[in-house]
């Protein structure tokens, strides 16, 4: 459901969250080594969300990515509608683009209550929630 980006995108705001205590600023190549992924989509993940503050970035020698606390607040949600766009929970699970209550495809029913459960997680659950388990050691970034 999530694609690639999106999931890159959570990860490397819950680090930047972790980091938030410490006043610390992190930059691309930080990030991208810590949850494994590539420096140029982090690169370019990192300035999408800053232009839409959901994080904050500062130029340079001393500068970086970092989120405030009152950033830490925001909904997972605000991530994935930045990155997959808002109508991500209203596609269909085999692609067909006219599929609905009426016109529905062999899936529609089971796969649109699997929709509302994660799209009720991400409103619900915040970056600063997100990004306790993995403070305390108790959930991870990387597998």
């Amino acid at each position: 459901m999530l694609s690639n980006t999106c999931k890159t995108a959570i990860k490397a705001v819950i680090y930047l969250a972790s980091k938030d205590e410490s006043d610390e600023k992190s930059g691309v190549k930080e990030i991208a080594r810590y949850i494994n992924a590539s420096e140029h989509t982090v690169s370019k993940i990192l300035q999408t969300l800053a232009r839409q503050k959901i994080i904050n970035s500062i130029k340079g020698p001393t500068g970086g990515f970092y989120i405030t606390t009152k950033q830490r607040k925001q909904p997972i949600i605000t991530i994935v509608d930045t990155i997959d766009g808002k109508d991500l929970f209203d596609e269909c699970g085999l692609g067909l683009s006219k599929c609905s209550s009426s016109h529905p495809c062999p899936i529609h029913d089971e796969y649109k209550k699997g929709r509302e459960v994660i799209q009720k997680l991400f409103r619900t659950k915040t970056i600063n929630v997100l990004c306790e388990p993995v403070e305390s050691g108790l959930a991870y970034l990387i597998g």
